[in-house]
């Protein structure tokens, strides 16, 4: 193994270029002289303002800048917010990859849906197992989450080693594969540890996160209790242990198992055959042989567990999905608990479902794949980091684990939140944040990636507030005078069938506005537009109170 080189005075540089204050878009650039490493590289969900927007990722422009000193990516697990924005980054920067044997396989699936399977140069690591990157060393160290083969890094570099735990729980009976290898937490902690870089998400919650393994009897019991009726259950597409539970329940049940939604179908492939779940012969059916069974005798796993409008469940309860629907007959499982911000949609879709006469539970059928208080503070006993860099989570979460922290003696001082785009420069002797470098969220709109800036979603939002009006006329430039119009179009203003009154009396102020003009022998037509704009603008808003966006079009005759 090579020997890391000693430290000669550098700092390391920490420089997180996205999933700090919110939960999503996670990626950090770890620098240290010519080699800089980078850690996770996901997406995040747009927000409501974020009109017809489908995928947020993150500014990479320092990595741009500095393609030369990036050796390549390291990625913990396969969630969406650690994986999704990796076929962005790809085609500006060409990247090996490395991840463990599950998050390899769904990383695989994106690369050959954006065909960059042969340019792109991947690795599965095993846990325990180190890859040299410049003058980094990193190793990967078993954790559990609720996704197989996630891993926490030890980043060995000349100024120091920092523990990145990824996002984990501390589970001592998984599903799946082995507990966390805590063991090798506490041999890295007695080597000396510069900095830990801990999960926050689950830091206001006291106490510790229960297994996966106590949904299984849950799911017993609900299934004993509803023997006479269909049972459709939602979960995360990604959360591959509990799906796992699910098909060992059906099973002792006695019910064939249908797979609904496309993220699911793909993930539930790639783990099945790469040995992360076990399908028992005979179980999986596809949807049309639903009719060949009774409903008692079947199990639907979907997604739309987080109230999405075009997962399969939401498709179902709105009557939209071509060969499910549901009804009285049907029980239907959220075996998830609503992400920060989706609890209206997903209220809705169990709104939408009781309707239909659906029987709906969505209590104590989700366990967290984060750490809770103790197993935070069992993580940094283990690891006793000189510094604290809460990781993963909104303001209000990472405040939370910083008092912990503080609680566990790490003085106020060496503990750091910081914002996207911070740099952190640290070594033994001190840690300060000594810069910032750019960084944002670069929109994706269908196929668009940062076609559409703030000032497009200005407009969406202008739009979609008050409407447009569309003011056309016909100009003979020899003459300069008006031959045709001015003719008035709204979208999203008025009903124009009920403001007749309204709209003729438009026509005469723009009418007016436009005669002004050209009686004082303007011929600039960005005048004549701008006239336009005011006088209708003004107009507009003293009847109405609303400011649409005012379209004016000249043509030439």
């Amino acid at each position: 193994m090579k020997k890391q080189q000693l430290n000669n005075g550098s700092k390391l540089k920490i420089i997180p270029l996205g999933g700090l204050e919110q939960i999503g878009m996670n990626i950090t650039a770890f620098e240290y002289e010519d080699s800089i490493v980078v850690v996770d590289c996901g997406l995040s969900f747009p927000t409501d303002d974020m009109l017809g927007i489908d995928l947020v990722i993150p500014d990479i422009t320092y990595l741009k800048d500095n393609a030369a000193k990036v050796k390549g990516l390291v990625i913990t697990h396969g969630h969406e917010d650690h994986i999704g924005a990796i076929p962005y980054v790809l085609r500006d920067l060409s990247l090996p990859i490395y991840a463990t044997r599950l998050t390899m396989g769904l990383i695989e699936n994106k690369l050959k849906e954006h065909n960059l399977m042969k340019q792109t140069k991947r690795k599965v690591v095993k846990f325990g197992q180190s890859i040299n990157l410049g003058c980094f060393r990193i190793e990967f160290i078993k954790t559990n989450h609720s996704i197989v083969d996630a891993a926490a890094l030890a980043i060995y570099s000349p100024a120091g080693i920092v523990v990145h735990t990824g996002d984990f729980k501390v589970d001592y009976t998984p599903v799946f594969g082995d507990a966390i290898d805590l063991q090798r937490f506490a041999e890295i902690g007695k080597k000396g540890v510069l900095a830990l870089m801990c999960d926050s998400t689950n830091a206001e919650r006291p106490g510790f996160t229960a297994s996966e393994r106590t949904i299984g009897p849950v799911f017993d019991t609900l299934f004993q209790e509803h023997k006479d009726t269909r049972m459709i259950i939602a979960t995360f597409a990604s959360n591959v242990d509990r799906v796992q539970q699910i098909i060992n329940t059906a099973k002792k049940f006695d019910r064939k198992v249908v797979v609904e939604g496309r993220s699911m179908v793909n993930i539930i492939a790639t783990a099945t055959e790469l040995g992360c779940l076990q399908m028992p012969e005979n179980t999986l059916i596809d949807t049309e042989q639903l009719k060949n069974y009774p409903d008692e005798k079947t199990v639907i796993i979907t997604t739309g567990s987080q109230g999405e409008s075009m997962a399969a469940l939401s498709r179902m309860a709105s009557n939209m999905h071509k060969k499910i629907s549901i009804g009285p007959g049907d029980t239907v499982i959220f075996s998830s608990n609503p992400i920060p911000g989706n609890e209206k949609a997903v209220t809705k879709v169990i709104n939408e479902l009781l309707i239909k006469g659906a029987d709906v539970i969505f209590q104590d059928t989700h366990v967290s794949g984060h750490a809770c208080q103790e197993e935070i503070k069992l993580i940094y006993t283990l690891v006793q980091p000189k510094y604290a860099i809460p990781v993963h989570g909104e303001y209000k979460h990472l405040k939370a684990q910083a008092k912990i922290a503080k609680g566990l003696g790490i003085e106020k001082d060496n503990i750091f939140i910081l914002s996207s785009g911070d740099v952190l420069e640290l070594n033994e002797e001190s840690a300060e944040v000594t810069g910032k470098v750019p960084v944002g969220a670069i929109l994706i709109d269908g196929l668009g990636v940062g076609d559409v800036g703030n000032v497009v979603l200005r407009d969406r939002q202008h739009l979609a507030e008050d409407g447009i009006m569309i003011v056309v006329l016909g100009l003979d430039q020899a003459s300069n005078t008006m031959v045709s119009g001015p003719d008035i179009v709204s979208r999203g203003f008025v009903y124009v069938k009920e403001s007749d009154a309204l709209m003729d009396e438009a026509r005469i102020i723009v009418n007016d506005a436009i005669v002004n003009c050209l009686d004082r022998g303007t011929s600039d037509w960005g005048k004549i537009k701008s006239s336009i704009k005011d006088s209708l603008g003004d107009f507009v808003w003293k009847k109405t109170k609303r400011r649409p966006m005012i379209l004016p079009i000249i043509m030439e005759v």
